[in-house]
């Protein structure tokens, strides 16, 4: 007997993949960071093409996610908003997951934001998040226990 592939097993293989959870090596789907008391999912960029891509030309962000960006070290970070339509702002974070640094980024610019210090994680989310949410420089962070699985197995380019 021959086996006959379905023509909707592609299909039902690529929502799989594409839904989070589904298809997802991480058991703690999405993962989540919290900072000043306030619980956030975070998407991770880890690779250099995810960290140059970050947010860029998407149209909307939910209030309660934001992303991360990690680095294998300490570090001078920069960043700028091209082809990011969202205002944003940023955290930047050290190896003890303190933030350091924390500034607004108005969309479309190639305006240069620093970080103050060398920093290792960077957070982005919506412009005003961290002000509404009284997080200032010195506040500390924590990761999910699968989003500090996540960064334990896979390799931070």
């Amino acid at each position: 007997m021959r086996w006959k592939s379905s023509p909707i097993l592609p299909i039902l293989t690529l929502i799989a993949l594409a839904v989070p959870g589904c298809g997802s090596p991480a058991k703690d789907w999405p993962y989540a960071v919290t900072i000043g008391g306030v619980r956030m999912n975070v998407e991770v960029a880890v690779r250099d093409a995810e960290r140059r891509r970050g947010l860029m030309e998407r149209d909307f962000l939910r209030d309660d996610w934001g992303m991360l960006f990690v680095w294998p070290r300490e570090q001078p970070l920069q960043f700028w908003m091209k082809d990011t339509r969202i205002p944003l702002s940023i955290a930047f974070l050290d190896n003890a997951l303190v933030v350091r640094d924390v500034q607004d980024m108005k969309p479309q610019t190639l305006d240069a934001h620093d970080s103050s210090v060398p920093a290792r994680y960077a957070l982005e989310v919506n412009e005003g998040w961290f002000a509404k949410h009284k997080i200032a420089p010195g506040a500390k962070a924590s990761f999910s226990p699968g989003l500090v699985e996540y960064l334990r197995t896979h390799p931070v380019e």
